[in-house]
């Protein structure tokens, strides 16, 4: 998947697979990897940057973590990013539906 199309929709990227249980940066990309069928690849250089953000915004909290001795910062969704979730996904579904409509007026 091009990134222009994936960078648009990182943030709702990030906040779904959060939705599935706290995680560190290096983890969420191999879960939405994994989850997207190996189609969607995102370089950390994006997604810290995107977690950061998500983070003044208050929809994701983050704490550090120790995992096998390597000290990680660990994100985890906020109420409000719960809330932001939702939304985004009914907005996501919007646009999906849409394009499916033109896409099939096309054929």
């Amino acid at each position: 998947m091009g990134r222009s199309a994936v960078n648009g929709q990182l943030d709702l990227l990030l906040l779904a697979s959060l939705g599935a249980g706290e995680a560190h940066g290096y983890a969420l990309i191999a879960r939405i990897h994994e989850r997207s069928g190996e189609r969607i690849e995102l370089q950390e250089g994006s997604v810290y940057p995107a977690l950061h953000k998500l983070e003044s915004a208050g929809c994701v909290a983050s704490r550090w973590a120790d995992d096998d001795g390597t000290r990680r910062r660990v994100y985890v969704l906020t109420a409000l990013g719960q809330t932001e979730l939702a939304r985004r996904t009914e907005e996501w579904k919007g646009f999906a539906s849409g394009v499916r409509g033109v896409l099939g007026a096309a054929s």
